[in-house]
């Protein structure tokens, strides 16, 4: 398990400002399609000093994590509004517009 968590870490990583990934993408990216409840676990579990962009994993209808995440899905919101993530009117990321492509520079 520790070895899987490290893998999602170094692919979170990469993911730049103004995009996401979702937990489903990260876990196909990885080999592992039925994995994306566990990239959700590596996500709660990921160590403050890797200084992640855990704010930019989202679930795939483009949603915020639970509150206990990040003290509140305001506080995901207004990150990813400063990186300049747009939401659609049901209040979702436009995953259309702001979806990681996957590739690693």
């Amino acid at each position: 398990m520790k070895d899987f968590f490290s893998r999602v870490y170094k692919i979170v990583s990469q993911i730049p400002k103004g995009k996401v990934a979702t937990y489903g993408q990260i876990a196909f990216l990885l080999g592992e399609p039925r994995s994306a409840r566990i990239v959700g676990w590596a996500m709660k579990a990921a160590p403050e000093h890797l200084h992640l962009p855990c704010h930019r994993v989202v679930n795939r209808l483009g949603e915020m994590a639970p509150d206990y995440a990040f003290g509140s899905s305001q506080v995901q919101r207004e990150m990813l509004n400063h990186e300049g993530i747009t939401f659609t009117k049901s209040g979702c990321i436009d995953l259309k517009k702001h979806l990681w492509d996957g590739k690693i520079s």
